[in-house]
């Protein structure tokens, strides 16, 4: 099998030479050279299939976070009098360019997406508790949305005195009707007994399963059906999906940067919509600094002493996804082949399944493992999990699938693979050749991962 997803690494790069660029500031794209050099401080040893996870950051702009560490360093009060200011308001300018929002004013810059799922739940439960919304009013979830974020319903919404109503959502998922239809469901019982549905929490690429969910038609649902306000939590997306805040028409919508835009870590942005009645211009950080008061994007530019550096590097990402051949977008589609393409290839090597068609998938993909290796349980998921990363250097986190009442033989074990532009195809044999291995050695869960 030829090597695909390294040619798409290097037709990152292939004009070299004759090529004349679109962009005239650049000669030419990013080498496959470069990217190895980029990317030369992760370890060799291990096949990095989890970008999902924790995203990656290339070398230059490791190299420009330093900058704006030392300079605040070397003289804290210019830093902060002069220059931290203007260099969050460039990079939330950026981002406002970048998902096609009106105004930078709806841009706030925030640590990562569960702390925007935090601020924007913090408001639903001041609604709650002064009056705007009815206790036993509802706030509606998906089930696989994010645990950090069902926490964050436990802290607000149910203390407050809101319910809490989950879609359940198939897996593996066929089409995006299975999703629409589940929703309206749930839409229809959290408007029950007299209760509305006051705000729903949608994802956009759901993390565990990772299922690209059709945000726009959910969103239409909600605004034929009165929910008073959408919030998408989309920590996957910029980098790894089509993310326009015009077209997707969300009242609050939040993603990270260091997952899918090559930023360090931590940097999220939070879109709040303008609305002439006021709607959303209330949500407050929830580290209460000098600032407050001032409006959310200023509030969380300063929430006391801390490194902003990741916050300003936003210009340094914009750079280094330009020197690839079609930036971000020709970035999006590779990673969506590529992952595609060898999520097939394992499938096919297991006699297993993707968890969801080619459609509803971004740059990561579910696949299904072998049903022999017996995964009984979150548990198992994990051990196995650790397994691959300590006997075999394989990095990908794994999914548990129950048995639904009836089902014999079906696959519970799901691997939840990535591709970005690091990745090779080699990175993804070497796990369809551990988990051969596993296979031919007889392993299962249930006989203990030290047998």
């Amino acid at each position: 099998m030829s090597s695909t997803t390294d040619n798409r690494i290097h037709q990152n790069n292939h004009h070299n030479g004759s090529h004349v660029a679109k962009k005239p500031k650049l000669s030419s794209h990013i080498t496959a050279s470069e990217i190895e050099s980029e990317f030369g401080h992760h370890d060799t040893s291990v096949a990095r299939i989890n970008n999902g996870s924790f995203g990656c950051c290339p070398a230059s702009i490791i190299a420009a976070q330093h900058r704006w560490q030392l300079r605040y360093l070397r003289q804290p009060d210019h830093f902060y009098f002069n220059d931290l200011k203007t260099g969050i308001l460039q990079s939330r300018t950026l981002i406002k360019d970048l998902v096609n929002a009106d105004h930078v004013d709806e841009i706030s810059i925030v640590d990562n997406a569960t702390t925007a799922a935090a601020i924007v739940l913090q408001h639903a439960a001041w609604n709650f508790r002064e009056g705007r919304f009815q206790k036993g009013d509802v706030v509606l979830m998906l089930h696989y949305a994010y645990g950090a974020v069902k926490k964050s319903m436990e802290a607000y919404v149910t203390r407050a005195g809101g319910n809490v109503v989950e879609v359940p959502l198939p897996f593996p998922v066929n089409s995006n009707d299975e999703i629409v239809s589940e929703f309206r469901k749930a839409l229809e019982r959290g408007n029950s007994n007299g209760n509305r549905v006051r705000l729903a929490v949608i994802d956009h690429v759901t993390s565990m399963p990772c299922v690209v969910i059709p945000v726009k038609e959910l969103i239409q649902i909600c605004r034929e059906e009165g929910v008073d306000q959408v919030f998408v939590d989309a920590a996957h997306s910029i980098g790894c999906t089509d993310v326009d805040m015009k077209e997707i028409g969300a009242d609050f919508y939040t993603s990270n940067l260091h997952k899918w835009f090559f930023c360090p870590p931590s940097i999220a942005f939070l879109y709040t919509r303008r609305n002439p009645k006021g709607s959303g211009s209330d949500l407050h950080h929830p580290v209460v600094s000098h600032e407050y008061g001032n409006g959310l994007a200023v509030e969380s530019a300063w929430i006391g002493t801390r490194d902003y550096s990741a916050q300003l590097v936003v210009p340094a990402a914009v750079e280094f996804v330009n020197r690839f051949e079609g930036g971000i977008e020709g970035i999006k589609k590779r990673n969506h082949e590529a992952v595609v393409e060898m999520g097939e290839m394992l499938a096919n090597a297991w006699g297993t399944r993707l968890g969801s068609p080619a459609h509803m998938c971004a740059s990561m993909v579910m696949v299904g493992l072998p049903a022999c290796l017996g995964i009984g349980s979150d548990s198992d998921a994990l051990e196995l999990r650790t397994q691959l990363r300590d006997a075999f250097g394989v990095e990908v986190p794994l999914y548990y699938r129950p048995p639904r009442e009836g089902e014999v033989g079906v696959i519970t074990g799901y691997a939840r693979i990535s591709h970005q532009v690091y990745n090779k195809v080699d990175d993804y044999y070497k796990f369809r050749d551990a988990v051969n291995q596993l296979v031919q050695n007889g392993f299962t869960c249930a006989a203990g991962l030290s047998g």
